[in-house]
């Protein structure tokens, strides 16, 4: 078993945490999106369930789900093409998304329970967990595994409202069915574009 984390250890976790959750991603640009669409307090589920989502997915991860990984290598492969699939429906999702005066009872900010769920067909939480636990819990001990999920507990909301606080603003610069329309569709693209990292690593 590894000793505990020293302050300069605990220190670069921190940061680590910090870093990759503030830095855009499918979670972000979703949620900038939202931001945009529906505006903070009707995206406040989506942040909140981003954050447990992870925090779980770290947690589960770290307690033996890469051993899954380890035991049948295949079974990446299926989930980053169920990954791929789910970004693309979600990308289509906001490339078409109304205008929140014309929105149909289909077209609202994802639920606390999707968006915790989504963590586990995003390539980039995926990544982060996987780095995360191999760099930071190597010995995969509850101790350390629970530590490393804490960290990212702690700064994942303040890190990811920053992005719907965003959308929030660019929102009165969207009061146009065309500024609305073209801004869901950037943000559809950025979606797409923002597998490509994860999927490479």
């Amino acid at each position: 078993m590894l000793a505990p984390m020293n302050h300069e250890q605990t220190f670069a976790l921190m940061l680590y945490a910090t870093v990759a959750t503030v830095t855009p991603g499918p979670n972000n640009l979703m949620l900038m999106a939202s931001g945009a669409n529906f505006g903070f307090r009707k995206t406040l589920p989506h942040m909140l369930g981003i954050t447990a989502g992870f925090v779980v997915m770290i947690s589960l991860v770290g307690l033996g789900v890469m051993r899954v990984f380890d035991a049948w290598p295949a079974s990446y492969t299926i989930l980053t093409v169920l990954s791929v699939g789910y970004l693309l429906y979600l990308a289509g999702r906001i490339a078409r998304a109304a205008p929140p005066s014309e929105a149909t009872s289909g077209t609202r900010p994802l639920t606390f329970v999707q968006a915790a769920l989504f963590q586990w067909v995003n390539p980039k939480a995926w990544a982060l967990a996987l780095g995360a636990i191999t760099i930071y819990a190597a010995d995969r001990s509850a101790l350390s595994v629970m530590i490393v999920a804490g960290a990212f507990g702690t700064v994942s909301l303040p890190c990811i409202s920053t992005w719907t606080a965003l959308g929030g603003r660019i929102r009165g610069l969207l009061t146009s069915r065309a500024r609305l329309r073209a801004f869901n569709w950037i943000m559809a693209t950025l979606l797409v574009v923002s597998m490509v990292p994860a999927l490479i690593n």
